[in-house]
């Protein structure tokens, strides 16, 4: 395989995620396609024909459980290698995905040197001959969660007005959405604590009856925990 002719398609709902795998793979020479929608991930696929497909599983509407099983019964699509990322790599659910036609599975938060040791074994070895990339593998995967945080946190301060707004309106529709991409990118800044918080608070959303309450309170926990990372980062 040509290194001049890799391209990778990711496939994320999160713009922190798609941001920094865009520039983790800045240091290759890649052509880097990126989209947020399972459904769109299928057309961009179509379009680019990829060597290699970075797909989440978490995603609204259309996630990637269903992209891949639609890409896997489209001829020019189904010998495309997968890898899934997620925050949720229980058996059930790596079964699941390597069941529907995934090749690997990667859990959240990612590592440089897990994804590029799936990568060769997915393109082989010649994918890293002409890397810019001069770095340790352990220099770059801190400077890959220094990253994600920077990116978390120069979006926080309009995200926590757009949650504060939307619990005085009990605005569910927008806090669903949040809480949904705070669920995936909870895992990958390294707290599985955000995780857990988004996934209650999503869970709580979809009740008959919405507590909403507790719907605040788990959002004051949410903005506890971010505030732990910003006193981490000054530090």
């Amino acid at each position: 395989m040509s290194l001049e002719k890799i391209t990778i398609l990711v496939v994320d709902d999160s713009d922190i995620i798609r941001h920094s795998l865009n520039k983790f793979f800045s240091g290759y020479d890649f052509r880097v396609i990126s989209c947020f929608d399972g459904l769109m991930g299928i057309q961009q696929a179509q379009k680019y024909n990829p060597d290699l497909i970075i797909l989440d599983l978490m995603m609204p509407d259309f996630n990637g459980m269903e992209m891949l099983q639609v890409i896997k019964t489209i001829d020019i699509l189904k010998k495309i290698p997968v890898i899934i990322i997620s925050a949720n790599t229980s058996k059930s659910n790596v079964m699941a995905a390597l069941g529907a036609g995934a090749d690997k599975v990667i859990s959240k938060p990612l590592r440089k040197e897990i994804l590029i040791k799936n990568i060769k074994e997915l393109l082989g070895e010649d994918f890293l001959k002409k890397s810019s990339c001069i770095n340790t593998l352990e220099q770059e995967d801190k400077e890959f969660l220094d990253e994600l945080w920077t990116i978390f946190l120069e979006q926080y301060p309009s995200r926590k007005q757009k949650i504060t707004n939307a619990l005085e309106t009990k605005d569910k529709t927008v806090l669903s959405s949040i809480a949904h991409e705070m669920k995936g990118v909870g895992g990958s800044i390294g707290y599985n604590s955000i995780t857990e918080i988004c996934t209650d608070i999503e869970a709580a959303l979809k009740m008959t009856i919405i507590e909403w309450q507790n719907v605040k309170i788990k959002w004051g926990q949410f903005f506890s925990i971010v505030e732990e990372i910003e006193a981490l980062k000054a530090a």
